[in-house]
């Protein structure tokens, strides 16, 4: 859709009706063009961030799954994992995510906008408990860090899972001869 005709059908949901209902929040119609054409650049997955993560990583020898679906939790991803591991990494942006250090600054629509971030802050804390609960362990960055900061921290529990002792599991063990019955 061109951007005159984008402005064209914005004019008109405002002539027909003030304000939209979507997911149960009303949505602010006097968003300007500019802001519209940010949010929509945005990369929710694979963004430069991830991105610089993933290749220090990858040259670092580590091979892991990028966006690896949340076992038991539907439509939610890691950013990176490393399953055999059980290493889930998120990797969360300070406006969505709500960094205490960069609170995200809104000028329209403010209330819309900070339900959102504490929607996600809760959902970032269930699926910390629910990978907690079966056993991963949950590395949690924000964008503003370093990014070698960041390997290093991952690169390091990486090194402590190989090394440690790995955990019983039910039905893992040696292998036992099994005597089969004759026909």
């Amino acid at each position: 859709m061109s951007a005159s005709k984008t402005l064209q059908f914005i004019d008109r949901l405002r002539h027909h009706h003030a304000t939209k209902i979507a997911y149960g929040h009303r949505m602010d119609l006097d968003t300007t063009p500019s802001v519209r054409r940010r949010m929509q650049r945005t990369r929710g997955r694979d963004n430069p961030f991830e991105v610089s993560i993933r290749s220090r990583l990858y040259a670092k020898g580590l091979r892991y799954r990028a966006h690896y679906p949340v076992p038991g939790m539907k439509r939610i991803t890691c950013d990176i994992a490393l399953p055999k591991l059980r290493i889930a990494v998120f990797l969360d942006g300070c406006f969505w995510h709500g960094c205490d250090i960069h609170p995200p600054s809104v000028k329209k629509n403010t209330a819309f906008w900070i339900e959102k971030i504490q929607r996600n802050r809760a959902r970032d804390r269930r699926v910390g408990a629910h990978l907690v609960e079966i056993g991963w362990t949950t590395l949690r960055f924000w964008e503003h860090e370093a990014v070698e900061a960041i390997v290093r921290q991952i690169v390091s529990t990486v090194e402590e899972h190989k090394t440690a002792k790995p955990s019983p599991r039910p039905g893992a063990g040696a292998l036992q001869d099994v005597q089969r019955p004759s026909r």
